[in-house]
């Protein structure tokens, strides 16, 4: 089975948007990490991706000056928390949640929601390959 995640820490968060009940936290770009059946060996990829988070609320990181670059941190969806990835695809009912730090910085981008989905733009794009 060939697995793909965003590797949180390094993605540059460009914007976070409140609409009505939904954030949203973009990301451009998301670094994603390729790893194939049968392969030692993976790649990195980038594409722009949304977070976003329905019935949801921006508990703390409206302050933030962005862009800036993702620390890492967690999204959790439902029982599973994911540190410093977000597997995909991923979209979920029931409690969300995300707390993302930046680099150079105390605050953190904290968002409390009813379900949580990724919107990938495009294709992502080939960067390089990862060997261990």
């Amino acid at each position: 089975m060939d697995l793909t995640s965003i590797e949180l820490p390094g993605s540059i968060i460009t914007d976070i948007k409140v609409l009505d009940e939904e954030v949203r936290v973009r990301f451009e770009p998301a670094y994603l990490i390729k790893t194939m059946t049968g392969s030692d060996e993976r790649t990195r990829w980038r594409q722009n991706i949304e977070l976003v988070f329905d019935n949801g609320e921006l508990l703390e990181g409206g302050t933030i000056d962005l862009p800036a670059t993702c620390s890492g941190g967690d999204v959790g969806e439902n029982i599973y928390t994911y540190r410093d990835m977000i597997p995909i695809p991923l979209e979920s009912r029931g409690q969300a949640h995300c707390d993302l730090g930046v680099e150079g910085g105390s605050l953190r981008i904290r968002v409390q929601a009813e379900g949580v989905r990724l919107h990938r733009e495009a294709m992502p794009r080939y960067i390089e390959h990862l060997r261990d």
